[in-house]
């Protein structure tokens, strides 16, 4: 038996380089030939992020089984596509140098024969351990591929486990096979309880989409089942009714059973009185017996039709930190409306979530509306910016400390915010500046699913949905050795790159009209018209800070009627009152010798001391007014030099006393 399987490993292995030949792969190939990123990889991981939600817990489980003996796992798509990656930090690191990255392709048309590529060649599972790959640069590799089917038995991708060749075993082929036969099987059950679920849902909204009130009781008089209706006809809650039994709820049970076990026909249209939550009200009653296949009577159907209307009690008033939502996203270009789908349809994954994006395209409005669209709405959501807190602080912020930890610490200790997270979502903003050895203990987090305070040696369990937001690009990051290579892989999972504003001018129009109405309506004040030619300035504008330069663009509009911009080394001041387009020293703005009046930061200075005088100077207000964190608010205030002297005298200039 074992000659025998020699024999067919020897095989597989044999026509695989046999079409690595047919390919052309040359045997001192050391990066695989076909690598996407950015936009196409966003788009690669959107369209397959169901297979990576599925594997992960998966993957995870097959990677705790080696972790620390230099093995890194992978999963690739059908076409050999990586699209997730996690192990030993030390391998991780020579996989990265030969460019194994999500978007590398590994089929063997790319990078020869490999276990990922062979295996999907294959239909198979497979091994390949050192010199059996066809390129020299993975000799050093031992590989165990597997492929995996969806239920309907196609292949959809490949999971696979790597090591250094020396590491090579049997075994670990059997652990991936037996891996990927528990994803096949998950998915083999999710889809049947899907098909399952939408046959209970197609069920359930046709019978509460009736108006009258359905339950369902047994012959002890158990209720069983209830529709919408009966509760607002009612006045119960579900658990309420379900503790009750029939005879509660109406007189004429008894006649209903008798009828139903003698005659096992049903009772159409007589006169009930029900006593509801309030009082004694009258319906009209039908009832129908449920027969099994021995014609035995089961259950008896009650239907329950309104003589006079119930008055109903549904007031619910609830309040959340987070408080965006998807249909406050404003936009209609295509591609940003990509990423608003795709993030709509990862919200309810336990996987965690890395928005990438330049400064003011809107992170923590994406992680609000994906943490309000998730089964998690009703929990805590809580934002750090990792940026803005100091560095000797950010360790007790984020997992809290117990009594007498450090100086000056609270006599009752303090949770952090992963515990008080719990059960909700945690948004780290500006993740790239967290400090390495946090890194270290935030991928412990993620791991292991544990926090302990400062100063504790007792681990707190928590179940929290991390959302992480960078401005940075963390893989140059990682190349610099500023950010650790497994903890982006682990919040990388679920990809969200939002796009500048330049990537989106088509969108321009709409978020003026937007914040122009919101802004008056906050101010009191009353909208400025743009006109066309002042549109084609905005439109040719870059918008460095994005939608919250355009957002700070609309209340200065407001405020000033004009429009302050730079345009590449020029300042442009228009007026939107003047007959002509631009105020100038009897200049044209567009040539070379304009001289601005003021430049941008003077504008942005002084408009922050308006707001400042309007809200006589409480930070809190100004903030929220400039749409801008109070920590920011501070660093520009600091930069400016702005004093209490100037917001003092601009607040006496517009509320003279007397």
């Amino acid at each position: 038996m074992q000659g025998h399987n020699v024999a067919k490993q020897k095989d597989y292995i044999r026509l695989s380089h046999e079409r690595c030949e047919k390919y052309g792969v040359e045997q001192d190939r050391i990066y695989s030939t076909k690598i996407i990123t950015g936009d196409q990889l966003f788009k690669k991981m959107q369209e397959k992020s169901e297979l990576i939600i599925n594997t992960e817990p998966f993957m995870n489980q097959l990677y705790n089984f080696v972790k620390g003996s230099n093995f890194f796992a992978i999963l690739t798509d059908e076409e050999g596509c990586i699209l997730s990656m996690i192990g030993d930090e030390g391998i991780l690191s020579e996989a990265f140098s030969l460019k194994m990255v999500p978007g590398a392709y590994m089929d063997e048309e790319n990078i020869g024969t490999n276990a990922m590529g062979t295996a999907l060649a294959e239909g198979k599972p497979v091994q390949v351990s050192g010199k059996e790959h066809y390129i020299e640069a993975y000799h050093r590799w031992t590989c165990s591929g597997a492929p995996i089917r969806n239920a309907n038995g196609k292949i959809i991708g490949a999971l696979d486990l790597t090591g250094y060749s020396e590491m090579v075993h049997s075994h670990t082929l059997g652990m991936v096979a037996a891996a990927v036969e528990a994803i096949e099987k998950m998915l083999q059950i999710k889809k049947y309880n899907e098909d399952l679920n939408i046959a209970k849902k197609y069920t359930e909204t046709i019978i509460d989409s009736i108006t009258s009130g359905i339950l369902t009781s047994d012959l002890n008089g158990n209720i069983k089942t209830v529709n919408k209706h009966s509760l607002e006809m009612f006045g119960y809650s579900g658990e309420e009714i379900k503790k009750m039994k029939i005879w509660d709820l109406f007189d004429g049970w008894e006649r209903v059973k008798e009828i139903s076990i003698k005659s096992k026909v049903s009772i159409l249209d007589e006169d009930v009185f029900v006593n509801s939550r309030m009082n004694k009200l009258q319906f009209n009653l039908s009832t129908y017996p449920i027969l099994d296949d021995k014609q035995n009577l089961r259950d008896i159907i009650l239907v329950f039709k309104e003589v006079k209307k119930v008055r109903k009690l549904a007031n619910k008033i609830m309040g959340r930190q987070a408080i965006y939502t998807f249909d406050k996203i404003i936009g209609n270009n295509q591609n940003f409306q990509r990423v608003v789908d795709f993030a709509k349809k990862v919200a309810d994954s336990r996987s965690n979530i890395l928005i990438m994006g330049e400064s003011g395209t809107g992170k923590e409005l994406f992680a609000q509306a994906i943490h309000n669209y998730s089964e998690r709405r009703d929990e805590n959501f809580v934002p750090i910016n990792c940026g803005a807190i100091p560095k000797s602080l950010i360790e007790s912020e984020l997992f809290g400390y117990e009594e007498g930890a450090f100086t000056g610490a609270k006599r009752s200790g303090n949770p952090g915010k992963f515990e008080i997270a719990d059960g909700g979502t945690i948004f780290l903003d500006e993740i790239g500046e967290m400090p390495l050895d946090m890194q270290t203990r935030l991928l412990r987090v993620i791991e292991e699913g544990t926090v302990s305070r400062i100063g504790s040696t007792k681990e707190i369990v928590v179940d929290v949905r991390i959302i992480a937001a960078a401005n940075k690009d963390l893989n140059e990051e990682v190349e610099r050795g500023n950010f650790r290579k497994d903890l982006f892989y682990r919040l990388n999972v679920l990809p969200l790159r939002l796009p500048p504003l330049r990537e989106r001018k088509d969108d321009i129009p709409i978020l003026v009209e937007y914040f122009m109405n919101r802004i008056s309506k906050r101010l009191n004040k009353k909208t400025i018209q743009i006109h066309e030619r002042h549109m084609k300035i905005l439109l040719a504008h870059e918008w460095p800070g994005n939608i919250r330069e355009l957002e700070n663009l609309m209340e200065l509009i407001i405020n000033t009627e004009s429009i302050s911009l730079s345009l590449g080394k020029r300042q442009i001041v228009v007026d939107l009152k003047a007959k002509d387009d631009f105020v100038h020293n009897n200049h044209n703005p567009m040539e070379n010798d304009y001289k601005p009046t003021l430049t941008l930061e003077e504008v942005e200075r002084q408009h922050i001391i308006n707001v400042l005088g309007r809200c006589n100077g409480n930070i809190t207000s100004t903030a929220r007014a400039l749409g801008i964190g109070r920590n920011t608010l501070y660093r520009k205030i600091d930069y400016y030099k702005i004093g209490c002297s100037e917001i003092g005298q601009w607040s006496i200039m517009q509320h003279p006393q007397g």
